[in-house]
């Protein structure tokens, strides 16, 4: 789909200090502030691309490109200018800027509002002051407190196993460690899109709960409620829940797990039905909390049941999942477009995952690193507590991550949402201290910038 741009300010700079704060479309996408003679990162791949940023839009290097909100920093001291969509949850504008000699010239392809902020703390003041403004108007109110969680997915991965569950259930109780949600992540289902399909490593997903509620622990779950894996019965059974290209083909939102992944149609009944029979069963077996992933995909432009496009369709998407389980069950969106998902869920994931090793594969900073998870975390602190409970992802804390000091640091300062992710048993003790501390001290204010 063609977008086009119209030049909406040009904002008088020093060319040596000035700043461009770019914001990613998705959780993955990566957001910062860069010199204004920096080439921001993009995708090294056209699946990435697809993956971890706006994949229906061109990659173009050789501007700046943000998602719904930017902001220009003059010179050092001086002010901020903020361009930002007029109603960022339901039409969230592409931003253009590059650097003209002595001039950063803005385009947008929607109606964007521009603001000058006077503020002495630079970027990250101005985009915390617009943030306030936003939640206002979108009556977001009090972001409820983040409870704390273990998580299977950083040791275990896609091979988690019922009786890795157990054993961490009965660590968490033997070291007394502050935690209230076990999460069970990908891995329990039989393939992406089969939800209420075990895999052969949970003889029942059910009877994994149950222990879990049996020991005095909340219990949660990980899904990609609008990700459709080639492989999966759904795909083969239900073509008609799924978003199709021009030509009346399954849409290929990227390739993951091996296989080709399609997205769900949100507009379709009986994707609605569907939804609505998978996370109702979530509900009968006592989950109360729910991490949804890669639903960015309910979002891809393309063709649907109803003529909507694609960010009221996965704000349809994810109201629909938040009726079914309820306002009191805590909701954390990941992969999840940013702005279009204010008002919807408790907590946000606010960069790429996590990885035990410090730098991206490849050196594309939407991929799983301790790197790019804290430079895209440290950029959109200013969102927790206003927007939701920032995420940072997990804590990692055992010996065999690399530069797992920085990684605590980052979480103690920048972390709303806590949830360890180690298999216990492999703790050091500076691991336990510093998984015990980060559990201890979760903060509910806003970030303010210093």
């Amino acid at each position: 789909m063609h977008h086009s741009f119209h030049d909406v300010v040009d904002v008088d700079v020093d060319p040596t200090q000035a700043l461009v704060a770019e914001q990613g479309w998705q959780s993955w996408s990566p957001s910062d502030s860069y010199r204004v003679d920096q080439r921001p990162p993009r995708a090294t791949t056209e699946n990435l691309h697809r993956l971890c940023y706006r994949g229906d839009r061109e990659m173009d290097p050789g501007v700046f490109r943000s998602h719904g909100v930017m902001a220009v920093q003059h010179h050092v001291f001086g002010p901020v200018t903020v361009i930002a969509g007029r109603d960022p949850r339901n039409v969230v504008p592409e931003i253009r800027a590059e650097l003209r000699e002595d001039r950063v010239v803005v385009s947008a392809d929607a109606p964007v509002d521009v603001t000058v902020d006077h503020g002495p703390d630079g970027v990250d003041g101005a985009l915390a002051r617009w943030a306030d403004r936003v939640a206002n108007e979108a009556r977001v109110g009090d972001v409820p407190a983040a409870p704390t969680v273990w998580c299977s997915w950083y040791h275990y991965f896609t091979q988690v196993a019922e009786s890795d569950i157990d054993e961490n259930v009965k660590a968490v109780k033997d070291l007394d460690l502050p935690i209230d949600v076990i999460q069970i992540d990908d891995g329990y289902q039989a393939e992406i899109g089969d939800w209420l399909t075990p895999s052969d490593r949970f003889a029942s997903v059910p009877g994994a709960f149950a222990r879990i509620h049996d020991e005095g622990f909340r219990s949660g779950v990980w899904t990609a409620p609008f990700f459709v894996g080639a492989r999966s019965v759904a795909f083969r059974e239900h073509p008609e829940r799924l978003v199709k290209d021009a030509a009346g083909r399954p849409l290929v939102v990227g390739h993951h797990w091996d296989q080709q992944i399609h997205a769900l149609d949100t507009t379709h009944p009986s994707s609605q039905e569907w939804l609505t029979e998978v996370f109702e069963w979530f509900n009968q077996i006592g989950l109360s909390y729910h991490k949804i992933d890669f639903v960015y995909a309910a979002a891809v432009e393309g063709v649907r049941h109803e003529d909507v496009d694609g960010i009221a369709a996965y704000r349809q998407g994810v109201q629909l999942i938040r009726d079914v389980i309820g306002a009191d069950r805590y909701l954390l969106g990941c992969g999840a477009p940013q702005l279009p998902s204010i008002g919807l869920v408790d907590a946000m994931r606010v960069s790429p995952d996590t990885e035990p090793h410090h730098l991206p594969n490849g050196d594309d900073m939407s991929q799983p690193s301790i790197h790019a998870a804290m430079v895209t975390g440290r950029a959109r602190a200013y969102m927790h507590a206003r927007f939701w409970s920032n995420d940072p992802d997990c804590i990692i804390a055992r010996p065999a991550i690399e530069r797992r000091h920085d990684w605590a640091a980052h979480i103690g300062a920048f972390g709303g949402l806590r949830a360890s992710s180690d298999r216990l048993a492999d703790l050091d003790e500076w691991g336990l201290a510093t998984t015990r501390r980060l559990l201890s001290e979760v903060p509910t204010a806003p970030f303010i910038p210093t």
